[in-house]
């Protein structure tokens, strides 16, 4: 297949506010030795997306400067040694380069389309299961039985949590900001939703023994009281502050009740390491996604050229699920 020569893409021309993202032309990528090159469905929006639009989260060295951390659609070039075959449709984690008509990535980070899934809903899958199964289950350890807790429940990356855990065999718990979002969190599976605007995430979650394992992406002032509402030799993973990533924390509590506290970011891991992830992901979360025993929920869906008003959706805080840009659709 001959590609064209330029794409559509969506660029940051300064970092600021959701109106700094602009369609452009740009060059269409090749791939390399064990790269693959898609034509983009659907675009996924995430957090980190609007970070680096806002100049707070620089794209490695080696990866495109355009924002998009995950897509959809179908291989059109692949380099010696990629598993993919030109038509094959996947679905694919992104060191970046999302938001436009092709973009390339290792092969080892494309995972197929679950069979019976459209190309719209496996946009939303590779950034937030990738993050979700890697901190949750590889990273945190949880098991069956076990208390979980999750912050931000009706996010992309709480929703999917809740689902996993739960289909995992954990007793999950969640917060989120209203009545709306709580009622989410219960209808996907947790035992009890708590609105952090009106009840105290840690007496609840005293009142049950304490959580075994706390996903956090608050930070700030949620910190030291994590810490209060684990049980003996619980377990805090942290995957983003969006209060802040500081916080005074009394160590004798940690000590004393041997907790480990531990987080991770996804995008500067290395090739091998999210291949090892993707790896776990198609052995035991694609079944689930096959059978509908899980399924990503949907907010919103906007054109590639109003990914402003994507990221604005965002960051209003006021959707429940996953935010997807449709740049070629399917």
């Amino acid at each position: 297949m001959t590609l064209p020569e330029t794409m559509n893409a969506v660029e940051i021309n300064k970092p600021g506010a959701p109106e700094v993202l602009q369609l452009a032309q740009v060059p269409v990528p090749a791939p390399g030795a064990g790269e693959i090159v898609i034509k983009v469905a659907w675009a996924g929006v995430n957090r980190p997306d609007a970070l680096q639009r806002a100049g707070a989260y620089d794209p490695p060295p080696d990866a495109s400067p355009l924002p998009g951390l995950e897509c959809s659609g179908e291989v059109v070039a692949a380099g010696e040694g990629a598993r993919w075959a030109v038509g094959d449709k996947v679905c694919a984690l992104l060191p970046g380069g999302g938001y436009a008509e092709y973009v390339k990535c290792p092969a080892a980070h494309a995972l197929p389309v679950p069979e019976g899934m459209g190309m719209k809903e496996a946009a939303c899958l590779p950034e937030t299961f990738y993050t979700v199964y890697s901190n949750v289950f590889m990273r945190g350890g949880l098991k069956a039985g076990e208390v979980f807790l999750i912050h931000g429940g009706s996010s992309g990356i709480g929703t999917t949590a809740i689902q996993l855990a739960t289909a995992f065999g954990a007793r999950v718990f969640a917060t989120a900001g209203s009545k709306e979002k709580c009622d989410a969190c219960l209808e996907l599976g947790a035992e009890r939703a708590i609105n952090y605007r009106e009840e105290d995430f840690v007496e609840v979650l005293k009142a049950e023994g304490g959580a075994n394992l706390v996903l956090d992406m608050v930070g700030g002032s949620y910190i030291p009281r994590n810490v209060q509402a684990l049980a003996m030799d619980g377990r805090m993973v942290h995957i983003a502050f969006l209060s802040g990533p500081k916080a005074e924390l009394n160590f004798a509590q940690v000590m004393a009740r041997r907790l480990t506290i531990t987080g991770s970011t996804l995008r500067p891991q290395s090739v091998a390491a999210k291949a090892e992830i993707a790896a776990e992901l198609e052995a035991k979360v694609w079944p689930l996604l096959a059978s509908g025993r899980v399924a990503p929920v949907m907010d919103s869906t906007f054109p590639l050229a109003d990914a402003a008003k994507a990221h604005a959706r965002m960051e209003s805080s006021e959707h429940i699920g996953k935010i997807v840009l449709e740049v070629a659709g399917g």
